[in-house]
């Protein structure tokens, strides 16, 4: 199968510059790289395709043999037969393109990154908005590609030029004995091109600061710790290089009522004695409203009741959680002279015979400490 025209492949004029060579790889490289797109052949064969005109484009001389020739001049030098591994030829090689492209995360390339730096952002939520999902505007201070140079660093009507100590490989050899050791270029700082004549915005940065508003959709049932990425909105990248991303991390408010533990949620319910003795009921609130909750009789401080259904629906999937209501038997406080009159008449009907029969936990744990004190002979 004949090879498609490199031009065609990155979508760009013959006559087309370095800077437009650069920045419609760019936007290729970073749609079809593998890492954004697992497992599907035909995005890895357009990145493939993609890096290998660019390898042919960004290097003079292989154009010039391209441009003369075609593909025949330059068999056996681009790297798309031989696959991630088969860039060679002393151009750009694959290491350059991706420091250049995604930062030196394959190893080698230029002696620093290009892509921008990853911004976090922390979004605090209310507990309803976290369950239910919301849309909120955030503001990210940061940088954004300068509008009068196009992010070049360059005054208009100059460029940048190559860096003439590292003639553009933005690294250079030092000899140490036996030892060569890479580093950075010291004139160009490892971009390999130089600006003479710098922006007088951006001072040949190719940024400049500005402040985004940017609107996030919070999916529902998101929890404290959870991450929302949007790509492309973090620092700007350097000398025209690609920005990175931003990491919103939600942060749940403490809520008044509930106490959330994954998809359940736990609340306390405070009520009276006569409730807690003879039963009765109660309106308990839920996210979605309100709930009748049968208070049986008897009912101790501690215990749970479960109202299915009504936790949250985890962002992940799966299904609702419950909500669990822990009764709180409350002791009434500033009490009258004729209520305390009354309780003490009640106190003095629970004893007798059957007084144990009323409060079985009291006489059980009476009981016990009672045989602890007889095993232990004080």
């Amino acid at each position: 199968m004949a090879k498609r025209d490199y031009y065609e492949i990155l979508g760009v004029s013959r006559d087309a510059d370095e800077k437009e060579i650069k920045k419609a790889y760019r936007k290729l490289a970073m749609k079809y790289h593998p890492d954004r797109n697992p497992d599907d052949q035909d995005a890895e064969a357009r990145f493939k395709e993609a890096s290998e005109a660019y390898e042919v484009l960004a290097d003079g001389e292989k154009r010039a043999a391209y441009d003369q020739f075609g593909h025949a001049g330059v068999d056996g030098q681009a790297g798309g037969a031989g696959g991630f591994g088969g860039f060679g030829g002393g151009g750009a090689s694959f290491s350059d393109i991706f420091g250049d492209v995604f930062g030196d995360i394959f190893g080698g390339g230029r002696g620093r990154s290009n892509r921008g730096a990853d911004l976090r952002y922390t979004l605090d939520l209310d507990l309803e908005d976290a369950v239910k999902g919301k849309t909120v505007e955030i503001e990210i201070p940061g940088h954004t590609e300068c509008g009068r140079c196009d992010g070049s660093g360059a005054e208009k009507g100059s460029t940048a030029e190559t860096c003439g100590t590292c003639r553009g490989m933005g690294q250079v050899r030092m000899q140490q004995g036996f030892f060569a050791v890479q580093q950075a270029c010291p004139n160009c700082r490892g971009s390999g091109k130089v600006i003479k004549n710098p922006c007088k915005d951006c001072g040949g940065a190719g940024r400049v600061e500005e402040t985004k508003t940017l609107s996030v959709k919070v999916p529902p049932g998101v929890d404290t710790g959870d991450r929302i990425r949007l790509n492309g909105e973090g620092e700007m990248g350097l000398d025209g290089g690609p920005p990175g991303d931003l990491y919103v991390e939600v942060a749940v408010r403490e809520h008044r009522i509930f106490t959330r533990d994954g998809r359940h949620l736990y609340c306390e319910v405070p009520i009276s004695i006569v409730d807690a003795a003879l039963g009765g009921e109660l309106e308990v609130p839920t996210l979605d409203g309100r709930v009748k909750l049968k208070i049986p009789p008897e009912t101790q401080t501690g215990k749970l009741f479960r109202l299915r259904n009504k936790g949250v629906t985890p962002v992940r999937g799966g299904p609702a959680g419950d909500l669990l209501c822990r009764v709180i038997v409350e002791t009434p406080v500033k009490l009258t002279k004729r209520q305390k009159e009354l309780m003490e008449e009640f106190q003095q009907t629970l004893k007798g015979e059957n007084g144990s029969s009323h409060a079985p936990r009291k006489t059980s744990w009476f009981e016990g400490v009672k045989s602890f004190f007889d095993e232990m002979k004080f």
